[in-house]
């Protein structure tokens, strides 16, 4: 009797565990947070707040947003900071016109091919000089502000500059990202002077500062964009190159320019997805969007086999094609409007056996999953709507900081093929394939939802999942990012990896054993990985008819949304 008696304790337990909220779904962390005139949505809630503050001392949606990343270059800066690339999608009230920004930087001139070669690589090496590419962010910054702006520039970042300055609580993810690449990234004396406290990785709860950054962004905001590319932060990064035998120069700085861009779009039953085009990877989403409009979800159960081996299918036909055409548009011919077409979408989709993995698909002409990344999203009261998203890459990008300048160098040129003859293949002066992505939704060409999914390669699938849970499945705007996720592994990438096999779907707690099993008859590999491997999210939506904004943040993350 006694073993059966704690059976039903135990399931008793569970039961009690899975019913702890009034409404939604069981698995929503919290509900929605909803405002009338403005919401913020970042990773972090020290962020959040200064962009809360910037819009209202008179500040729009593009000045908190500037404000908040440049916060969370300071208050997370393994996952961003001024050493990355940024991009941006903008809807602008006062014009009705949605904006799109790639302020993603080029691969050094005095890095060749050759040179790769000569030191037998077969791919770029993670960490260090060979891997660094210009950093955008700054570049991006002021792109945006030119042309959005209200406030000034020493006012925006005078928040970050403060908590650079006079410090911050470490919270729980950083603690966590110190912990885990101590053995990767520290090897770089400057990088322990500039992120250790006496000798120390810092711990959950540290005060953490770094007067160093506070003296560059302090120069960024009196001297403009030109203080960091063609002034002393400019010769700091050259000078530290050549002493190391690096590779970037004062000349790649200088010669930096963000590009404004045209977003592209596809519908998904009435809804209007919106994306950036190569070298980043949105239209991806795209793709697997149109590959998934021609089935009917609403015969179709939310976390069923059905619906995960449909979704996995659409994946793999999406990413051979991001394999194979991604790249900077500069260097490469890439038929964008025929990918996203919704007649190409009719003939990839007959490639799908609705109760057999696919093993062997190619492109439409018969190393990616690790990411840091932030994702932030603001929205005032006059209607702008900004979705931006920037990066190291990955955790601490390069691990290399210049001398006295208080930042990582991203090591985003690590996403070059360093084979000949494909659209990625390695170039001097060439913008590498780019896994961040921001996207925006309208509806009836109206703004209807600024959104983002952090994570690397995982970034497409994170966004379809997020619009499915929505539009198929009803979620609100916390359910679609809180339910659990997943991520197929496996495909060809713009590196040079090619697929092998079915891949390996990666399913969070949360999934039935009977869609498991069914998986696995279907010819499927699954698997379990650990957790911080499905991203993070942040979403604002607004309501035309009542006037109001909608804001969910990812409980995978430390963030959080807030409005006013």
């Amino acid at each position: 009797m006694k073993p059966v008696f704690v059976f039903f304790l135990l399931l008793a337990t569970t039961t009690i565990f899975c019913q702890d909220r009034l409404t939604g779904k069981t698995f929503a962390t919290r509900s929605e947070v909803i405002a009338q005139h403005a919401m913020v949505c970042t990773s972090h809630p020290l962020s959040t707040q200064v962009a809360i503050d910037v819009l209202k001392h008179g500040g729009n949606a593009i000045d908190a947003a500037i404000a908040a990343n440049a916060v969370l270059g300071v208050v997370e800066p393994e996952m961003n900071g001024i050493g990355g690339d940024l991009f941006a999608i903008v809807y602008d009230a006062k014009t009705k016109k949605l904006y799109g920004l790639n302020a993603s930087g080029h691969s050094p001139y005095s890095l060749t091919l050759d040179e790769f070669k000569k030191k037998g690589l077969i791919s770029v090496p993670t960490y260090g000089v060979l891997p660094v590419s210009v950093p955008g962010c700054v570049d991006g910054w002021f792109a945006l502000h030119d042309k959005f702006g209200k406030m000034s520039m020493q006012q925006i970042l005078a928040p970050a500059i403060d908590y650079a300055r006079n410090g911050f609580p470490v919270a729980d993810e950083l603690a966590y990202e110190f912990k885990i690449t101590q053995q990767t990234v520290s090897n770089d004396q400057n990088f322990i002077n500039t992120y250790y406290i006496d000798g120390k990785p810092p711990q959950r709860g540290n005060i953490f500062k770094n007067v160093q950054l506070a003296n560059t962004l302090n120069k960024i905001a009196v001297g403009g964009r030109d203080a960091f590319y063609k002034g002393d932060i400019a010769k700091a990064i050259d000078a530290y190159m050549k002493k190391n035998h690096g590779y970037l120069s004062y000349k790649d700085l200088a010669d930096d320019a963000p590009t404004w861009v045209d977003p592209v779009s596809t519908t998904y039953r009435g809804y209007r997805v919106w994306e950036l085009p190569p070298n980043g990877q949105g239209i991806t989403v795209l793709e697997m969007l149109n590959i998934l409009e021609g089935f009917d979800f609403s015969k179709i159960d939310f976390g069923s086999a059905e619906h995960v081996h449909l979704f996995v299918e659409a994946k793999k036909l999406a990413y051979e094609d991001r394999a194979k055409y991604y790249a900077d548009p500069g260097f490469a011919k890439i038929p964008v409007d025929e990918l996203i077409l919704k007649k190409y979408a009719d003939e990839r989709r007959k490639l799908i056996n609705l109760t057999n993995a696919s093993t062997n698909f190619s492109s439409g002409d018969s190393l990616l999953t690790n990411g840091e990344t932030v994702y932030l999203t603001v929205a005032d009261s006059a209607g702008n709507m900004i979705s931006l998203i920037q990066s190291n890459y990955l955790a601490f990008g390069s691990g290399i900081v210049p001398d006295s300048l208080g930042f990582v160098l991203q090591n985003r040129g690590r996403l070059f093929n360093l084979a000949e003859g494909f659209n990625n293949t390695y170039a001097p002066h060439k913008r590498p394939f780019h896994t961040i992505i921001p996207a925006f939704v309208t509806k009836d060409d109206k703004p209807y939802m600024s959104f983002g999914v952090m994570g690397g390669a995982f970034q497409p699938q994170g966004q379809v999942e997020v619009l499915m849970n929505m539009i198929d499945f009803g979620m609100n705007e916390q359910e679609a990012g809180d339910a659990p996720r997943i991520d197929h592994q496996g495909s060809s990438d713009p590196i040079g990896i090619k697929s092998e096999g079915v891949g390996t779907i990666y399913l969070e707690s949360g999934f039935s054993f009977e869609t498991i099993r069914t998986l696995l008859q279907w010819g499927h590999k699954v698997a379990y990985q650990l957790p911080g491997n499905f991203g993070g999210y942040q979403c604002i939506r607004y309501d035309a008819e009542h006037k109001v904004y909608y804001g969910a943040s990812d409980a995978r993350k430390d963030g959080m949304a807030a409005g006013y």
